[in-house]
């Protein structure tokens, strides 16, 4: 019993050293990835088996042929250990850093469900008043003269319209979120979409004096959903003509960088605050002059803050990305997605350096108002 004792302790002093040391490695290490700590956990005690297996060989005066033996048995055992455990500990900690991204991706999502309802419910709630407050003057017959009551009518149509382009918006937003959004990809015309895009904002950029250009030549061929391509192309022009003042101008451009195109759209909003670019594109984030509704019955005010978020789902469902930047009197969009597989753009044209404004003699598609 005596010898069992004396045994049991000395292991236990020699596994207790290595513990010791052990511990104040983990505690040099505490601000390491998990994978570290819980390596180091292992070949702690790993290497307190291994110590405490060699000193009681030694002391039991084993021939150095059977020493050999036993330390070479434990030694292969605690190999297959530390590789066993690290394997594990890597997978742990792929788990570990997973599920909290998931837990704040839950979070942000959360965020952006709670700033959208409430954006939304604004931006409904102040088009709605109007309209129950014309509806109750017509039919109280407050209003009699035809003059005032076509102005109602009218009012009632573009607040029914803004309405109908935020639940649109909504729908959009939903299917980007919900991955139920399916595209059709084929070899689409960039110029194409821009023409057709040009000519739906020709007549909200008439009446706020804004001209539209467009470049002559040099638009590729990319491979997208031409709907869906569309409306990122729409999108960005209704929000340049949106902040551009009066007078102002919105240009469009495109090229070929490699197996990539780029659009590009660009205003004269005066720039957008440095603050404000990465979160330009966060659903319902409009900046500050946004938050001050343009006077009087205008067509396009009143955005959701859902258009440039519905852009970047789009644009980044085809594969490709979006980005903004201050230019020299406002900003400039670019979209950049895939070319078709063998298809270059058109010879010719010009194309924009960034930071730099076009030169309008080089353009051929062009609306004035």
């Amino acid at each position: 019993m005596t010898d069992l004792a004396l045994i049991f302790g000395a292991a236990l002093v020699a596994a207790g050293g290595v513990g010791l040391l052990g511990a104040g490695v983990l505690r040099l290490l505490r601000g390491r990835s998990i994978t570290v700590h819980v390596t180091v956990l292992l070949a702690m005690t790993v290497s307190a088996v291994v110590a405490g297996v060699a000193v009681i060989a030694e002391a039991m005066f084993l021939s150095p042929h059977d020493l050999e033996v036993v330390l070479i048995t434990v030694s292969a055992a605690a190999l297959v250990s530390l590789a066993v455990g690290w394997l594990f500990a890597r997978r742990l900690a792929t788990a570990a850093v997973w599920a909290d991204q998931a837990r704040a991706r839950e979070r942000q999502i959360e965020k952006g469900r709670r700033d959208l309802v409430a954006w939304v419910s604004h931006d409904l709630r102040t088009p709605l008043a109007g309209l129950r407050a014309m509806a109750e003057a017509l039919e109280d017959r407050v209003v009699a003269d035809p003059v005032t009551v076509d102005e109602y009518h009218r009012r009632i149509r573009v607040e029914t319209d803004r309405m109908t382009r935020l639940v649109d918006d909504l729908f959009e937003l939903s299917r980007i979120n919900a991955g139920a959004l399916r595209l059709s990809l084929s070899a689409v015309p960039l110029g194409d979409v821009v023409s057709d895009a040009l000519a739906g904002t020709a007549p909200l950029a008439a009446a706020r004096r804004i001209r539209l250009l467009s470049a002559e030549s040099g638009w590729p061929t990319v491979t997208a959903s031409e709907p869906e391509l569309s409306r990122v192309v729409g999108n960005l022009l209704l929000n340049a003509v949106r902040y551009t003042p009066a007078d102002g101008t919105v240009w469009v451009d495109a090229g070929r960088d490699g197996d990539v195109a780029w659009l590009a759209v660009a205003d004269t909003c005066g720039g957008i605050p440095e603050a404000d670019l990465p979160r330009l594109f966060d659903v319902a984030f409009r900046g500050e002059p946004a938050r001050t509704p343009h006077a009087g019955t205008d067509p396009i005010a009143g955005s959701g803050g859902l258009g440039l978020a519905i852009v970047r789902g789009l644009v980044e469902a085809h594969g490709g990305r979006v980005d903004v930047h201050n230019v020299a009197e406002g900003c400039r969009f670019v979209v950049r997605l895939p070319l078709t597989s063998g298809v270059r753009s058109t010879a010719g044209g010009w194309r924009t350096p960034v930071g730099q404004a076009p030169n309008s003699s080089a353009m051929s598609i062009t609306y004035r108002p």
